[in-house]
């Protein structure tokens, strides 16, 4: 009968097996998390807000025209101007609302991150969150490239979740929070608007980034940029902030010429121009001919055909 020969690996008493371990760990890490949360809810519950108080905080943040100027975005859906509050407005108000948790958490894969957007208020309980899938690439003139820089990626995230990350807020906090914060933005707006040619200047180089000339402007608003009104003004500013988001696109907010074709006229005559300049040459009339045939003309006269004369009759005298 065979022997069992003794192991040279041994398992003290009570002593886990590497899965059992592994158990442990996660365990410990999920009761940490789970008493974390519960420390925070614990402490809202214990401090609860004070609606009052907060909106009062809320309204005297909107009357800074630092944050008035980038409290509301706008852009235009099926022919009418859709606006909203700004990440910055969002934010603005979240602080002061208090016992909210948000943010964004990330997964990095090869190409891709899978994202979440979360927030949640500690003390009534309600969560919400956005999941979403952002590419590791950039949309340009010349089309799609992909960003493998790690500085680059991190703003593309960054800048994908803002937008989902407001949209959490928003649900977390009351509507009419917003509705009357705007409305305190847009006093305060009013009162600080600065039309000098200097800041006029100033918000025109701003918008140089996205194409946008003085002619564009002074066409939307059919007036000289120098006549243009305070309210203006800060639409204008309302407009950079959605470019600068890239919650609206140019041709939303400006006429955007397209660019000319060139007729079949015009390439006949620039044909007929490079023949002009260079007569002599055969093979460049024969290129010129070949190309105006296509157009439907050519450059050489036509040919006359000349009949020959009638052939006397045989026999005639």
């Amino acid at each position: 009968m065979n022997e069992l020969v003794e192991s040279p690996f041994k398992r003290e008493p009570n002593e886990p097996s590497p899965a059992q371990s592994t158990s442990l760990v996660l365990a410990g890490e999920a009761q940490r998390a789970v008493a974390e949360v519960q420390a925070q809810m614990l402490m809202a519950r214990a401090n609860p807000r004070d609606p009052v108080k907060a909106m009062d905080l809320i309204q005297g943040d909107c009357m800074r025209p630092g944050l008035a100027e980038q409290a509301v975005y706008e852009y235009s859906r099926g022919g009418s101007a859709i606006t909203g509050p700004s990440i910055k407005l969002v934010e603005a108000a979240a602080r002061r609302w208090g016992n909210i948790m948000c943010g964004i958490k990330e997964i990095r894969h090869d190409g891709y991150s899978e994202c979440k957007a979360e927030a949640w208020d500690l003390e009534s309980g309600f969560y919400d969150y956005r999941t979403f899938h952002v590419e590791h690439v950039r949309d340009t003139k010349q089309g799609r490239k992909r960003v493998t820089d790690e500085r680059d990626i991190y703003e593309l995230v960054a800048n994908m979740g803002q937008r989902r990350k407001r949209a959490v807020l928003m649900s977390v906090i009351p509507g009419d929070v917003f509705d009357t914060a705007i409305k305190q933005c847009e006093v305060t707006n009013r009162a600080h608007a600065d039309v000098s040619p200097a800041n006029i200047l100033r918000l025109l180089q701003s918008f140089e980034p996205f194409g946008v000339t003085r002619e564009m402007v002074e066409k939307k608003y059919q007036r000289s940029i120098e006549a243009i009104t305070p309210a203006q003004v800060l639409h204008l500013k309302r407009i950079w902030l959605s470019l600068r988001d890239q919650v609206g696109t140019i041709d939303q907010f400006f006429d955007v010429a397209a660019p000319a074709q060139p007729s079949a006229s015009d390439a006949v005559n620039a044909v007929k121009d490079a023949l002009a300049r260079d007569k002599d040459s055969p093979r460049g009339k024969r290129l010129v001919n070949k190309r105006l045939a296509e157009e439907g003309e050519s450059m050489d006269p036509p040919t006359e055909v000349v009949e020959p004369p009638d052939a006397p009759e045989q026999g005639s005298s």
